[in-house]
């Protein structure tokens, strides 16, 4: 077989090997293949894929119109609880949630392709430029939006179809978010992300204002005393620091980073791998890493958790996507200290682990792993300043079960939120759900008081 070049380079691939690699992952069902998929569907009474959705799409109803020849009904159906549902459709671990409810799998261990019924409805809707929503009668009311990623986008969304006028506020060049800059390029191509954005703000009543960064341009005082409510969706901004010796070293890279360089990317040849390279993780955010480090042309891809592979948070249908793609995954592993050879990195010192007594501990048995490119995605954590004396809890922000934070007028959700769960379909139930949660208060608010006689 022959080698490859030897430290962290670009274009290793031809671009026809770089196209083939960076396809859909899931294309498109076509008519025929949605209407044989959408007949496996037993239209369940109190479908149990439907309490697994976290914005309880009603699935048994958007199935059953697309099996009546009604695609863009079904994407009303689906749009009414999660406005971006297609690129939930592309990303929700369904293997996981509504999928893995389905009942189909009692009898055949193959559940009705619910994630793929749900990407033909939208994309049919989206293409033919279908609107389903028009703005209430305008209010005199405007909410800041911190934040244009699932969270920031549903609720503004939802407060511009109540009429309310919204502004969104966002550090990054581009909106979306996690789904613009934190999801595998092979998830979603030809640049739907912002795709959907487009359709999402085409409602109108929407304005978003990018490079505007809380705690630097704004504090949330300055929101709150200039708008009538603040909804915060600013997601996890930090990635957590390994603490060993030779963190620094040139080859030693962010795995959040290196994802948000190849989805920004024109051109994937001019994105540079190593030939050998080990991801230190076990979450989806790992597994995105691996996977287009070996699309890119790497020779060899680790992945490296400390844990074994029933605690790893990818899912395991992403486990085998890996695996499928020729990266091994190595259990039971924690990094010990990265070794270097003129400066860059050569290798990375692994330490044995196992459970004692509930607690994980080191073995005491080491092993040296070669590399020349490590990326590190073992967890993001919370950062954001300009928050004043907002109650946290966990180290992210405590709120109630309709996103209220400790602060009057202030909203949170998303992943920046004390018991969120890390999922873009779970963002957009927290930006939902607190847009309805602002307009109930600023309605309520406006009500004039009734005379008691």
């Amino acid at each position: 077989m022959e080698r490859l070049e030897t430290g962290i380079h670009a274009g290793r691939l031809s671009p026809a090997e770089y196209e083939a690699n960076f396809s859909d992952l899931h294309p498109r069902l076509d008519n025929h293949e949605a209407l044989v998929a959408a007949d496996r569907c037993y239209f369940c009474y109190d479908a149990p894929c439907m309490t697994a959705c976290p914005t309880s799409i009603d699935i048994p109803l958007f199935i059953r119109q697309i099996s009546t020849g009604n695609p863009i009904g079904s994407a009303k159906t689906i749009f009414d609880q999660n406005i971006l549902g297609g690129m939930c459709a592309r990303v929700c671990p369904t293997e996981e949630l509504c999928e893995q409810a389905c009942v189909r799998n009692t009898a055949e261990e193959r559940p009705v392709e619910i994630g793929r019924l749900q990407r033909y409805a939208t994309d049919t809707a989206m293409q033919a430029d279908k609107q389903f929503y028009a703005r209430a009668e305008p209010t005199d009311k405007t909410i800041a939006v911190i934040g244009a990623g699932p969270a920031g986008l549903a609720a503004a969304h939802r407060l511009a179809v109540k009429g309310h006028s919204v502004v969104i506020y966002d550090a990054r060049e581009k909106s979306g978010g996690l789904n613009e800059y934190g999801i595998a390029t092979y998830k979603t191509v030809d640049d739907f992300a912002q795709k959907e954005v487009d359709y999402v703000l085409s409602i109108g009543g929407i304005e978003v204002r990018h490079g505007q960064r809380l705690g630097h341009d704004f504090s949330l005082s300055d929101l709150q005393a200039q708008y009538d409510g603040v909804f915060l969706g600013i997601g996890l901004a930090g990635v957590n620091a390994l603490r060993i010796e030779g963190e620094n070293l040139a080859g030693v890279d962010d795995a959040v980073d290196f994802i948000a360089a190849l989805r920004q990317a024109e051109d994937k040849s001019e994105i540079a791998v190593g030939r050998r390279v080990v991801v230190l993780g076990g979450g989806m955010t790992a597994i995105d890493a691996a996977v287009q480090a070996k699309l890119l042309g790497a020779e060899e891809v680790t992945i490296c958790y400390r844990r074994g592979k029933e605690h790893m948070n990818a899912s395991e249908f992403e486990q085998d996507l890996a695996s499928s793609k020729g990266v091994i995954i190595r259990h039971w592993l924690a990094p010990k200290s990265i070794l270097s050879q003129d400066g860059k990195v050569a290798a990375i010192e692994v330490e044995y682990t196992r459970i004692v007594e509930g607690r994980l501990v080191g073995t005491g048995e080491t092993g040296v792993i070669a590399a020349d490119q490590i990326f590190k995605a073992i967890g993001q954590s919370f950062e954001a300043s300009g928050l004043g004396s907002l109650r946290m809890e966990s180290g992210r922000i405590a709120v109630d079960g309709e996103g209220h934070t400790s602060l009057h007028g202030v909203w949170a959700g998303g992943d920046c939120v004390f018991g969120g769960d890390d999922l873009t379909v779970s963002a957009v139930a927290h930006g939902r759900d607190a847009a309805e949660s602002i307009h109930r208060t600023l309605i309520s608010a406006a009500a004039p008081a009734v005379a008691v006689a």
